[in-house]
């Protein structure tokens, strides 16, 4: 497509080629994602989803809840079905009966936050700083 004179000089022409800059000026804002904030419940660990809802967390084998949340790096709900056999570096929250209920998938930077508790013991010696998500041992 060739602009020329009397293409800018349209009015639609104009306003569409504005809304389009100003549409992918916000896409590109996008991977620019918000500090996530995960409950001082959360553990981490290494997950393979097997065979929904069967999956094995840190080599042992451990069941979804129904209803279970699985949350990708942009934060989007994502299905089990779609995450079998890849190896996800994950925080996860267990629920009473002792089924994995809420995942979220890391992102690099979250991942690079360390320590952060790997078992319930580990979660009740050590203490958390909600505000800045961030675990400290004793």
């Amino acid at each position: 497509m060739h602009l020329t004179d009397s293409t800018l000089r349209c009015p639609r022409f104009a306003r569409a080629l504005v809304l389009g800059v100003i549409a992918a000026g916000f896409a590109a804002l996008a991977p620019a994602q918000v500090q996530r904030v995960f409950p001082q419940t959360a553990l981490r660990g290494e997950l393979v989803i097997t065979h929904p809802p069967e999956a094995m967390l840190n080599g042992n084998p451990v069941r979804l809840a129904p209803g279970a949340r699985i949350r990708d790096a942009r934060n989007a709900q994502v299905l089990s079905g779609t995450l079998v056999g890849a190896p996800l570096l994950v925080h996860y929250t267990v629920d009473p009966v002792g089924l994995v209920h809420d995942v979220w998938i890391l992102r690099p930077e979250e991942a690079a936050k360390r320590p952060w508790p790997t078992t319930r013991r580990e979660a009740a010696e050590w203490r958390f700083d909600p505000a800045a998500q961030v675990w400290s041992k004793p």
